[in-house]
């Protein structure tokens, strides 16, 4: 079970340390449209879609890479008080009852959103727009990629609960990642 663990935890690290970089490709693109604008007085929708675009997978395909890193927004006034098992009870259960159950729901129902848009080849209603597919792909992806660190989280939890893991997952303010 550990194994399946650490190679769900392998992808999301993979994939989010390379999403991470389209922050940057995503500001660089921005003050390029800006400057263009600026400049020549001109805009492309395709590039301000672009923006959009990576806005989204940056987002989409990060969300298991920061469940990974227990970076996701949680109100800590009672949790943070429990016992590390007390927390990883709830963490399980949270899990199994919430965060699978609504993120395979929406891999499901997104999946047949872009089968659709790839059939007809769908594409921005704006003039030079582009292709809506791949960016309807990328949300089945990153809710699968989000499903996959759940079922992590629980295999690491559980065997924390069982004695089979020396200590709780680490926290976000224990680990810095850039």
């Amino acid at each position: 079970m550990k194994f399946i663990a650490n190679l769900i935890d392998a992808l999301n690290e993979h994939i989010g340390r390379a999403a991470i970089w389209l922050v940057l490709l995503s500001a660089l693109v921005s003050a390029g449209n800006a400057g263009v604008r600026y400049l020549f007085g001109m805009s492309s929708n395709g590039m301000l879609e672009i923006q959009w675009y990576m806005f989204s997978l940056i987002f989409l395909l990060c969300a298991g890479y920061t469940l990974k890193h227990d970076g996701h927004v949680r109100i800590d006034v009672i949790y943070g008080r429990l016992s590390k098992r007390s927390q990883a009870v709830i963490d399980v259960f949270g899990a199994l009852v919430f965060l699978l159950p609504v993120a395979l729901f929406i891999t499901k129902m997104s999946w047949d959103m872009f089968l659709l848009s790839y059939q007809i080849n769908e594409v921005s209603p704006d003039a030079g727009g582009l292709l809506r597919w791949p960016i309807k792909l990328a949300i089945p992806v990153g809710f699968a990629l989000l499903s996959l660190q759940g079922i992590s989280e629980i295999i690491k939890k559980i065997l924390f609960l069982l004695d089979r893991q020396p200590s709780a997952p680490a926290e976000a303010h224990d680990e810095r990642v850039a």
